[in-house]
This record gives structure tokens, C-alpha cells and sequence, in this order.
């Protein structure tokens, strides 16, 4: 009988945590929940925790420990609350692979210590390696810590790479939807509401990536990210918008060939994918009817409109702590567009002067991360 892999999901109650549990609600004999955090979701934390049953869970806000300890007092479960305990379970013993599915920033210090562990790593959260990829990446190298993608375009290019060795690798083509206002001129770009921005025309996602792609910001995380997930150059990361949302990325090799991953979009499928590599196990997921797509389309991104994409590759260009600080000042601002502080086009014109701001360090070590990203955020909200 195989070993049931036992996981620890890092941000259960976000909406990659939950399809991962759905996912390992579907394979009980395959996986086992160990660990759940939360950074506020105290109720959907408790019921998750009532219905996995996992050894432990955690909270980020401490404010909710005492209601969430009450409430699972007659579980045999382990209460812990802030950044630190969450910290601690990614290195549990007990834990063979992590789930890193928090928002922003706020993976960042898990991880690194799930790394140091020498966890499997399912990342969800992109902001690790586009705040700190130089160092994860020595990390993993350095603890043996495996660092397996679940973001649907990396996971699609992990796929492609799969059984290609050492084969040289022209470029990889990440794709993007475009997000809802693709078609937007400038000016009804200014007139958005983040009500609008919410509403994704093919994924289903947390409200904080949901703007990210509205912005294309999220592509331009998943850009940076692919660099230290696969060794690329800059040059060799090319996006294309491709709204059907059917082919999840492709890789060129040196031949001219072209491999692509196909599926709907579905995240349910690369969590998966992550738990289960190399294997693949039978899905009820929906599958792809072609007749239902007779065309797939491809259109050059405008970063004219969707500026955030070009401060992406500007910032990877320019290397550092510089996409800390763009992280950082896109954290702030898309929690002010939320709360219509801000308007749509005026994002990147915030995230700009931040980085034009904020000190540049060319070789940073953790401490002037954490020093960056609570200047940046500081000089972010002063521009508001």
C-alpha cells in the first residue's frame, strides 16, 4: 500500500487552499492534512479544521486565537496563532510536503523555513521568488528542498520541460487572459471600479490576484517567477494574451519545436499535479471539448494600457531588491483600489515612483528584504 503523503497547507482558507483540499478530499488514501493556516478567516479555518482534522492549526492574527482555541477545545487539535508558529509547522517532521497558498508577502518567511526543512514545496505564493528568488533558490539547492510549481502557467511549463533533460531551451511563452478589460480603451481604463476588476471572464481566484490580473501585474510576477523556477534570462520570457485560457504556457526549444500544456482553467489540476509528481492520478476535472474551442487566439500584450507588466520586466532587468520594492508598492495599491482609494490607471503610476524612491541594494541579504518592503510600503502609502 503506498504511503499517504502528509501536507500542510499554508493559507487553507484562500481559494488555491481550498480547491487543495478539495483536491485531498477526493484522494484520501493518497493524502493526509496535517497542518491549516489562516491569516483571518477564523470561521472557514474552524470548520476545515473540525472537518481534516489535522494535527495542528494556526492563525496569523492573534486577535482570533482565544475564539478559534474555544472552538476547537473538544478537537484533538493544536491551536497556535502569528507569523512565527506558521513559520514552525512549515518545518514540522511530521510534514512531507507544503503548500505554500498565503498572499503576498506574507509567504515569503514560511517558506524559506519549510526550505531550510528540506519540504517539498507546492508554491502557490509567486511573491516568495519575485521578492526573494536569488535566495530561495540558494536555499533549495543548499537544504535539497524541491520547489514544485502550481501556478497554472508554471506548472504548464514544469509539464513541457518534464523529460527534456538537458535539451536547450529558446524561450518559454507564458500565457495571459488578459483579464476582464482587455478590450478597454484609456480612457474607460480611468473609469473602472474594483467591482469590475473582480469579475475574471475565465479563473476563479482570490480578489488580491484577481486585480493582479486585471493590471497584468500578475503576469508580471509569474514572469520573475519563471526566472528562478526554470534559469532563464529576461530575454527569453516572452508573454502572449491568450483569452480562451486553453493552452497554459509553452516552451520553445533550440530545434524550433514547440511544446504546450492544454487544459481548462481549472487550479484544482496543477495542485494536483504538485501533490502527485511524477505521477498522474484519473480526474473527474472537466476536460477540454475542442469542438467547443475551433479557436485558440493570440494577441501581443499592451503595456501601454496594462503598465504593470512593463515595470515587471524592468524591475527583473534591473535585479536586487527592485522587485521587492515593486511587490511591495503593488501591495499597497491594490488593497487602495479595493477600498477605492485609487483609481485603475493610477496603480502603476504609484508603483513607479515607489521604485524610483525606495534604495536599491544589488545583493541583498533577508534582513534588507524586510528592510525594503516595509520602506517601500511606507513610500507607497505616502504617494496614495
Amino acid at each position: 500500500m503506498q504511503k499517504k503523503k502528509n501536507i500542510a497547507i499554508l493559507g487553507s482558507t484562500g481559494s488555491i487552499g481550498r480547491q487543495a483540499l478539495d483536491v485531498i478530499k477526493a484522494n484520501p488514501d493518497r493524502f493526509e492534512v496535517r497542518a491549516l493556516t489562516a491569516n483571518n478567516s477564523l470561521e472557514l479555518l474552524i470548520k476545515q479544521a473540525c472537518e481534516f482534522q489535522p494535527d495542528m492549526v494556526a492563525i496569523a492574527n492573534e486577535k482570533h486565537y482565544s475564539r478559534l482555541k474555544t472552538a476547537l477545545a473538544d478537537q484533538p487539535i493544536k491551536v497556535f496563532a502569528g507569523d512565527e508558529a506558521i513559520a514552525q509547522i512549515a518545518e514540522l517532521n511530521s510534514i512531507d510536503i507544503v503548500l505554500t497558498a498565503m498572499v503576498g508577502y506574507a509567504g515569503l518567511k514560511p517558506t524559506i523555513h519549510a526550505v531550510k526543512a528540506g519540504k517539498i514545496i507546492a508554491l502557490a505564493n509567486k511573491e516568495t521568488l519575485v521578492v526573494a528568488g536569488e535566495i530561495i533558490k540558494e536555499l533549495a539547492q543548499k537544504h535539497n528542498s524541491a520547489i514544485l510549481p502550481v501556478d497554472s502557467e508554471h506548472s504548464a511549463i514544469f509539464q513541457c520541460l518534464t523529460g527534456e533533460g538537458d535539451n536547450p531551451i529558446n524561450k518559454i511563452i507564458l500565457t495571459a487572459s488578459g483579464g476582464p478589460f482587455r478590450n478597454k480603451t484609456m480612457d474607460k481604463l480611468k473609469h473602472v471600479t474594483s467591482k469590475q476588476a473582480l469579475i475574471h471572464p475565465n479563473w476563479n481566484m482570490g480578489a488580491k490576484i484577481t486585480i493582479d490580473s486585471a493590471t497584468m501585474m500578475n503576469k508580471g510576477f509569474e514572469v520573475i517567477e519563471a526566472k528562478w523556477l526554470f534559469g532563464l534570462k529576461s530575454e527569453q520570457i516572452e508573454v502572449l494574451v491568450h483569452p480562451q485560457s486553453i493552452i497554459h504556457s509553452m516552451v520553445e526549444f533550440a530545434d524550433g519545436s514547440i511544446k504546450a500544456q492544454l487544459g481548462m482553467p481549472d487550479m484544482r489540476l496543477p495542485i494536483q499535479y504538485a501533490f502527485t509528481y511524477p505521477d498522474r492520478l484519473k480526474t473527474d476535472f472537466p476536460k477540454v471539448d475542442f469542438l467547443k474551442y475551433p479557436e485558440l487566439t493570440f494577441e501581443k500584450p499592451d503595456t501601454t494600457r496594462f503598465r504593470n507588466l512593463a515595470l515587471a520586466y524592468q524591475a527583473m532587468k534591473i535585479g536586487g531588491n527592485m522587485p521587492c520594492i515593486l511587490n511591495a508598492a503593488n501591495e499597497v495599491v491594490v488593497s487602495a483600489f479595493l477600498k477605492n482609494k485609487i483609481g485603475f490607471l493610477r496603480m502603476s503610476d504609484v508603483i513607479e515612483k515607489t521604485m524610483q524612491k525606495v534604495g536599491f541594494i544589488k545583493k541583498p541579504a533577508y534582513e534588507d528584504y524586510v528592510a525594503t518592503d516595509a520602506e517601500a510600503r511606507k513610500i507607497t502609502i505616502e504617494s496614495l
